[in-house]
């Protein structure tokens, strides 16, 4: 088992939105930047996705603004079961999460699980793999792992 998350490289600062393209919007003009473009996630079944240890069909709009070495991330839910639904119902719109990049994600699901901390949502992403997992206890943050090269899909 790892000693420590595996990673301090922090990859993304997350807000969930009722209306992506509203909040990318205002959130460029504050930055003085260019609005991005909005992204859909792939359906939840076609990329392996569970929430909670049931496969998922939930599906999201994304925005990323690249500031430096950390992304803005806004995500819109789009209806299904999913962490960014379950956040907005109960919290309404602002933050979602930290991220951070890591090689071989299951130590570092691993690890987390030894503290108390579980994985609630996974998903494939190309090649690689995200998993969210529910800190607010621990941390008060929901935490995200992100891997570029899945080796196996993490198992919670």
């Amino acid at each position: 088992m790892s000693t420590n998350l595996g990673s301090t490289a922090l990859a993304q600062v997350a807000i969930v939105v009722r209306d992506i393209e509203a909040a990318a919007r205002k959130w460029a003009d504050v930055l003085g930047m260019p609005t991005p473009e909005v992204i859909i996630t792939r359906p939840g079944l076609e990329v392996a996705q569970t929430y909670k240890g049931v496969r998922s069909s939930a599906q999201a709009k994304l925005a990323f603004f690249n500031l430096g070495q950390v992304q803005l991330e806004l995500i819109e839910p789009m209806g299904g079961d999913s962490t960014w639904q379950e956040a907005l119902d109960r919290n309404g719109e602002g933050f979602h999460h930290l991220a951070f990049w890591v090689d071989g994600m299951q130590k570092s699901v691993d690890f987390l699980r030894g503290r108390g901390i579980p994985m609630v949502q996974r998903g494939d992403m190309g090649e690689g793999q995200y998993a969210y997992f529910d800190a607010e206890e621990e941390l008060g943050v929901t935490l995200e792992l992100l891997e570029r090269k899945r080796e196996a899909r993490a198992e919670p």
